[in-house]
Formats: C-alpha cells, structure tokens, sequence
C-alpha cells in the first residue's frame, strides 16, 4: 500500500523511522513529478531535523540509484572501481588515478562532476583538451572503458535523476549541509555506475566543504557504511586540505600538472602520495592486489613505464580529443596572454595558507563560475605553486599568475600573496593521509 507523502513527511518529522518501501514511494513520487516541490522540501527539511538511520540512509541511496539507468559491466571481464572526492583547490587527482589503476588490470568508468563553489571541476579540467566529449553516447562510453580501461564523464541524464531533482531543491532550502542527504546524492550516481569496488577521498581543512574534522570523519563512515551496505566494498581516506594539492589551480594548468605527474615529474610530493595511496586502495579493493604495498609498487611500475601516460593518451582521443595530445599538449592547451611571477614579500617559511580563497581567486581570473551559465577560461590560474614548509627569501619565486589580461593578472597576484602566511618559524609538515576509514 503506498502511503501519502504527507505522512511520511510527518512520520519523519517526528523522528520516526522510515520503511525502505516508503522511501521507495517517495522517491518514485519525486521521479515521476507526483509530489510537489513543497513536499520536496518538507522532506528535506525533515531529514535534516531528524537525522536518517544507516539502514533508512541505505534505502534512499538505492532508491535514487533505481530512479533511472543502471549500468551493466557485466561483458567487462576485469574489476569495476571508482574513486570519488568531496573536493578541493588543485585535486587533479582523479585525471592520473583513472589511467594509472586501468593500466594495471582494473576498469574505471568514472562519473565526475563540475567545479562546486571554490572547488575545481574535473569536467572543467578535461573540457580544456580541444574535442574531449564529456558526455559521449553509451555505445563510446562502454567501448572506451572495455578497450583503454578508464572513460572519465559527466553524469548522463538517465543516472539517477531523483538525485537532480533533490539536490536543486536542497540547494534553495539550506538542507544541503545534511550528512545522511549528501551520502545518498554521491553514492546513488556511484551506484548506479555499476561499481563492484570504490575509494572515497574525504577532504579536511580550509580548502575543503569540513573543516571540522569530528564532521568530516561523521561522513566519511556515513559514506562507508552506506555503500557497504549497499554492496559495493567501499574505504575511505580522510586527506589534508589546508593548501593546494597540486602545484597548479586552474583547469588547463591542472592538466598539464596531469601529464608532468605520468610522465613521472612530480616524484615526492604531497600529491604523488596522494595518487599513489589511492592507487593501493582501488587495487587493493578491486582484488588486483594482495596488500596497499603491493598495490603501490604497482602503480609505481606502470607511471615508471609510461603505461599509464599511454592511456591517459588514449583515452583522450578514444573521448573526441586530439590523437597527438601527449606530445603536442602545450599547443592545444594554449596558454594564457599574461603570465606574471609572484615573488615573496619577505624571507621566510611558507607557514599557511587560505586555500579556499585560492579557489575563489582562481574563480575571480574567470576559471570557474560564479552563476550556472558563465563561461570558463580555461587557461587561467595559477603554476609553480610553492609547498607549505618551502623557505623563501625576499623576491624569490613562489608562484606564476596566468591571467587573461595586465589588470587581471596583477590583481591576482596582489590577492596571492595576500593568502599567504611567512613566518620565522618552520612549520610542521605532515602526511596529506591523515586517517583510513573502512
């Protein structure tokens, strides 16, 4: 019997716990337009008074996964794996992570998304590669990822469209910030990519949407139980976010990160650990590796060879991209009209930095959007970005602005500097791998 929206929006109002068939109802009325946007967010709001259970949390997820497609791997005769990450200012991790794991033995049909607030997209970043289809037809999906390994896309329209629907009437509603809400968004889309096996990086810090770290580890385990119990072997990293991951913030510029790193030029850095433990959780959890050493020693092999720059290349083209991308990378990517060096203003250590208004000044070159339909400008940012720690005397180097114009260019690296804390004293460095969660 299906029960009217209206008592289920109470029953939870008053705290009461949800059957996963009146779940199902409801999100079948939201699918199919039967209830209201009113009622919408009545439900919205009421989850995020009352909580949800892991087992009603469970239930939502698959309700929203079962509201449109499903994908079928089955004919795929290797291991289903994704990553996802909550994001932060200059994660690229994704672009070398896909081409790195399906060189050694897994399949990845990546679902990713575009820049949220001060974050980057990584559509956003794939866009800047002249003709990369970010939303190809089945058919080149499927045989991109059965033949290179790794198709990274954007979500289709047939991917749980509840999750749409929801999520645009959270986003007006202040019910976003809901932690049983946010882990039934991410993981319905995951799901519904037909996953067998997922990594999840849980950002921390003042670049990231948790700064706290108590809320942070609340959804990492929210995330991790949920899709467990869902089917799919899921862990979780919580990583540090309290500076770029990458060296490079901008969308091209992150690309071009992307490549120096499978070319193996970014060797002992805070972002080479990062890859390389992700890398070790998706093969360890895909069955292509006995242990996180092993699995690590893997990825090494293959950046080593230059197995994985390969199907990084041959992804791109197989997407609509250029088939010389690898080695003519700088000329299809262009590069900025202005590009101005940002020299410190003082001696001393790089103590911290305000990573999420490094976003933002990347946002403000006009990398990313601030309403829906802004265009990107794909070649501006920031490169050579100096690390936490780096000890820098007056007028030495500790970045590049690539700018469309003088003005915007010399407001940018004002703001920079700006961002940055020097100090006498040098800081203390620490993992970027900051806690497991399983």
């Amino acid at each position: 019997m299906t029960m009217l929206p209206q008592e289920t929006i109470r029953r939870k109002r008053n705290g009461e716990h949800l059957a996963p068939a009146e779940i199902a109802d409801f999100v079948r009325g939201l699918s199919d337009g039967s209830i209201s946007e009113g009622q919408v967010a009545a439900f919205a709001m009421a989850i995020w008074f009352s909580g949800m259970s892991r087992e009603e949390t469970v239930a939502l997820t698959l309700a929203m996964r079962d509201s449109g497609e499903t994908l079928d791997w089955s004919a795929i005769k290797r291991p289903i794996a994704d990553k996802h990450s909550t994001g932060g200012v200059g994660d690229n991790v994704s672009l070398m992570l896909a081409p790195i794991v399906a060189a050694c033995g897994l399949a990845v049909p990546m679902i990713s998304g575009r820049g949220l607030g001060h974050t980057g997209g990584t559509l956003d970043k794939l866009e800047s590669i002249p003709g990369y289809d970010i939303q190809p037809s089945a058919s080149v999906f499927r045989r991109t990822v059965d033949e290179i390994g790794c198709a990274v896309i954007g979500q289709t329209a047939n991917l749980a469209p509840a999750d749409k629907r929801l999520y645009a009437i959270r986003d007006v509603t202040a019910t976003v910030d809901s932690v049983p809400l946010i882990t039934a968004s991410i993981l319905s889309k995951k799901l519904a990519a037909g996953l067998q096996s997922l990594v999840l990086d849980v950002k921390l810090g003042n670049g990231s949407f948790m700064s706290d770290a108590r809320e942070a580890e609340i959804l990492a385990r929210s995330l991790v139980d949920v899709a467990n119990g869902a089917g799919v072997r899921t862990s979780a990293l919580l990583t540090d976010m309290n500076e770029p991951l990458a060296d490079a913030a901008g969308n091209a510029l992150e690309i071009d990160n992307c490549l120096a790193f499978l070319r193996g030029e970014k060797k002992g850095t805070r972002l080479e650990t990062v890859v390389l433990a992700f890398a070790a959780e998706m093969l360890v959890a895909g069955g292509a590796a006995a242990d996180a050493a092993q699995g690590e020693a893997q990825a090494r092999k293959v950046l080593g060879s230059g197995a994985a720059l390969e199907r990084f290349g041959k992804m791109v083209h197989a997407l609509g991209g250029p088939a010389d991308f690898i080695e003519r990378s700088v000329a299809y990517l262009g590069r900025a009209p202005v590009i101005l060096p940002v020299e410190a203003e003082q001696s001393g250590y790089l103590a911290a930095c305000e990573t999420r208004e490094l976003g933002m000044a990347v946002i403000a070159l006009g990398g990313g959007r601030s309403h829906p339909d802004d265009r990107i400008d794909h070649r501006v940012g920031f490169d050579a970005l100096k690390p936490l720690g780096t000890r820098v005397e007056k007028g030495d180097l500790i970045a590049f602005v690539h700018a469309a114009d003088q003005e915007a260019a010399e407001a940018a690296r004002r703001r920079l500097l700006a961002l940055y804390t020097i100090d006498e004293v040098e800081p203390e460095t620490r993992s970027p791998i900051l806690a497991k969660i399983t």
